[in-house]
């Protein structure tokens, strides 16, 4: 797209970019949704993997010089390209996006935000599978009748079938699962139970030791407000909310 020979157009330029990608679109979404969803450890290494090089691939894109050129040359020029609605706001979200990831820097900006970039997509993979360790190492076991009061027979139901992924049949498991304990939190008459739930719910990636997210908290802050000021912005909030 960008060593195209002709003059930037609307269909050479943004629809050509409207359908780059559809094969790892798809792939991606697929497994991203599994990676959250039904995940294992052969899937969570390959998250591992593939965060920062999707990352790096991203980049490339938004930081090309060719590209941001074409739609540069559009957007100075969208009030004579009789552009519907539709596509007038498609260009809009290009010229937005490319901008926000630091095209038209220098070129050491924006070796500096590619870089970020993947670092970024390795601690939001590093914070979300601790979170998720935790959340599969953790059962609340509801021993007798009166700890299921106030379940619906769905929900007793499903916390009798937690039971036999952890060898303890004949009893019920409320997981952090959100399937699991959003019921649970919302009807058990258990207040006691309710508390210890969601204390451990609120714990999930700051407990210590291995899945303990505050020093990948705190590398994350420092990064976006650093990519923030990067781009142009006194901090992050004031890239987050200037979109």
């Amino acid at each position: 797209i960008a060593a195209a020979p002709d003059r930037p157009s609307f269909t050479n330029t943004i629809v050509a970019l409207e359908r780059s990608g559809h094969a790892l679109d798809r792939v991606s979404a697929v497994f991203h949704a599994l990676a959250g969803a039904h995940t294992s450890d052969a899937l969570m290494a390959i998250e591992r993997e593939m965060s920062p090089l999707l990352a790096a691939h991203r980049s490339r894109i938004h930081l090309h010089d060719g590209l941001y050129a074409r739609i540069k040359a559009l957007w100075d020029r969208r009030a004579e390209l009789d552009l519907s609605p539709e596509q007038a706001r498609v260009l809009e979200r290009y010229d937005v996006t490319f901008r926000r990831a630091g095209a038209g820097l220098a070129a050491a900006a924006k070796q500096r935000i590619a870089a970020i970039g993947e670092r970024l997509a390795t601690l939001g993979t590093a914070f979300s599978q601790n979170v998720l360790a935790d959340e599969q190492a953790y059962a609340l076991v509801l021993e007798r009748d009166e700890d299921l009061a106030g379940l619906s027979e769905g929900a007793r139901a499903a916390a009798g079938a937690a039971t036999a992924e952890r060898g303890m049949a004949g009893k019920h498991v409320i997981t952090l699962a959100r399937s699991s304990i959003e019921p649970f939190l919302q009807s058990s008459a258990r207040r006691d139970l309710r508390e210890k739930a969601h204390a451990a719910w609120i714990a999930r990636g700051n407990g210590g030791g291995a899945t303990d997210n505050k020093a990948i908290i705190a590398e994350t802050i420092r990064l976006r407000a650093e990519r923030a000021q990067l781009i142009g912005y006194p901090s992050f909030a004031h890239y987050r909310l200037d979109d």
